[in-house]
């Protein structure tokens, strides 16, 4: 669902009411190799306050990739289960990095972990989660699904469904997804709009496949868009900014 509100002149100024922020760890690393960049947690911060500012709820999942990316250590001989709660334990410190910044901003804002952490953030309970965004409070998903083998991109398929989001918003380092990685392809194009199915069909790498088919089957868009342009998480709420939006349309031949 959609909620789209007109100003005086009959023009769309909300397009998505309650939406759920995906990125990824490597967003909050800035141009360092490594870690996390206050500058840039800052910046996303700023964006992120400015859109709650708008009138939209927004909850957030943050990846764990700057700090330790599960997968690649079991590639390389860890047992995959304590790698993956390695990667989940990176995320709540990316949460509580962001929930620095945002405070930092003047925007109030919450962690809850799927795994149980009691001195550092609060354990995540959809009903509580509810209220703090009922309150306008920024919530920040993290540790995952609190449990292996199911990455961030799931985690964050799932809670947009359990807080009832009206779209999952994914903030990549291009303005949608392409037929090709333009930074690699000059000749990439952009797709404005694709289906579910286009995605998994064309093996395009916009989120894995258990995050498009829960997306898919409770009917959640998800929306592509660059998160490194300062305005532009709140130009695309608008319905306003440069994006690819994936959902149940008919799917292309």
């Amino acid at each position: 669902m959609t909620d789209e509100t007109l100003n005086e002149s009959g023009i769309s100024k909300r397009r998505y009411k309650r939406v759920l922020l995906k990125i990824s760890g490597e967003a909050l690393m800035g141009t360092q190799a490594y870690g996390i960049d206050q500058d840039a947690c800052h910046r996303i911060a700023l964006d992120v306050a400015d859109a709650a500012k708008s009138g939209a709820e927004i909850c957030l999942v943050i990846g764990g990739g700057n700090i330790f990316r599960g997968l690649s250590a079991a590639a390389k001989g860890m047992d995959r289960a304590s790698a993956d709660y390695m990667g989940m334990l990176a995320t709540v410190m990316n949460a509580l990095a962001m929930q620095a910044a945002l405070r930092g901003v003047g925007q109030e804002a919450r962690v809850l972990s799927a795994i149980p952490m009691m001195t550092v953030c609060e354990p995540f309970v959809r009903e509580r989660a509810m209220r703090h965004m009922e309150k306008d409070r920024i919530v920040i998903f993290a540790a995952g699904t609190g449990n292996p083998y199911f990455t961030t991109d799931t985690g964050a398929a799932l809670r947009a469904v359990e807080m009832r989001c009206d779209a999952l918003f994914k903030g990549t380092q291009v303005d949608g997804v392409y037929t090709a990685d333009p930074k690699k392809d000059p000749n990439a194009t952009r797709y404005d709009e694709l289906s579910y199915l286009d995605v998994l069909t064309k093996e395009l790498k916009v989120m894995d496949s258990s995050a498009i088919t829960l997306t898919k089957d409770n009917n959640v868009p998800i929306v592509v868009f660059s998160i490194h342009k300062r305005g532009n998480l709140a130009a695309v709420l608008n319905g306003e900014g440069v994006c690819t939006v994936i959902s149940n349309k008919k799917t292309e031949g």
